[in-house]
């Protein structure tokens, strides 16, 4: 047994360091993107956070003093709770819509083909032009927004991306809008693994729709909605181009966000340091989010 085996072990590492060369051949070229593109800039953005540079002299140690400059900068808080309200709004906003898409769109419909791909075509279409086309729509003059507001008997319309009140709801209904096609096919992917023999269990059980979506379509889209809770989060905490594009942080600094504030610090002030300081800080708030759902997802599957 044992001398008829042996022969074969060569032959079988052989095959095993060949299968193992065919897989790292596919996964180097990512790599090499991934190591040279983010991984490299990110752990120089870490040790930037430390430093003085300003792109031109040599960097120079400044310890914890951009962090220290946080506290004292008046932009940074507003741009941080700016930040925070963008995401509050977006995350459930986008997850009830592309979930509500989903619902719809999952049932025997005349085209549903066609809508299906309707409702996912604004998140490949150019942003800048999703932009412009909502900020004609918010014209606080000749909008037909605010024109079907009067109409609908609204006294004083809002004046949308022209009020600091409203700005931020005008750039969140639009990202919602931008965002929520993605979302629903990746619900509609959930809804459609549901084996219909749950359906048909609660059905015979006695339930109505609304027992048999709250107590079947609901938990078995955990793992699809938890998927989805991630991606919209940390695309919350990073939103930056509707938002220069639409307001460019105006009026004032009523949408100015943290990846805005980066951008301003670093490549218009030339202030590396401080631009890697707040980087850092987007980073943690998004890995401090991203591990606590990753832990209460954990519990409730244990």
């Amino acid at each position: 047994m044992t001398s008829a085996s042996a022969p074969t072990r060569p032959g079988a590492k052989r095959r095993a360091r060949r299968n193992a060369l065919v897989g790292w051949s596919f996964i180097l070229p990512n790599f090499l993107g991934f190591a040279l593109l983010t991984l490299v800039p990110l752990l120089g953005a870490f040790g930037l956070a430390f430093m003085e540079w300003d792109g031109f002299t040599d960097p120079e140690f400044a310890g914890l003093s951009n962090f220290a400059r946080l506290f004292r900068d008046s932009s940074f808080g507003i741009a941080l709770l700016n930040t925070l309200y963008y995401a509050a709004g977006h995350i459930p906003l986008t997850i009830a819509a592309s979930l509500g898409l989903a619902l719809l769109l999952n049932r025997k419909l005349r085209g549903v083909g066609f809508f299906r791909t309707a409702m996912f075509f604004p998140y490949v279409t150019s942003l800048v032009a999703i932009a412009v086309v909502w900020n004609m729509l918010f014209n606080p003059e000749y909008g037909p927004i605010n024109q079907f507001l009067s109409f609908l008997g609204v006294q004083d319309p809002p004046g949308w991306t022209s009020s600091s009140a409203w700005a931020m709801p005008a750039v969140i209904i639009t990202s919602v809008w931008r965002d929520m096609g993605y979302y629903m096919v990746l619900f509609l992917a959930g809804l459609q693994a549901i084996p219909q023999e749950y359906y048909e269990a609660a059905k015979v059980d006695g339930a109505n729709a609304w027992q048999r979506f709250w107590n079947v379509t609901i938990p078995s889209l955990r793992p699809t909605t938890f998927f989805v809770l991630v991606m919209v989060t940390i695309a919350s905490f990073k939103v930056f181009d509707l938002i220069v594009v639409m307001t460019d942080g105006g009026p004032g600094r009523a949408t100015l966000v943290l990846s805005q504030l980066i951008y301003r610090e670093g490549i218009r002030e030339n202030d590396f340091g401080y631009s890697s300081a707040i980087s850092l800080v987007l980073f943690l708030m998004v890995l401090v989010f991203t591990v606590v759902q990753f832990k209460l997802q954990q519990r409730k599957e244990s």
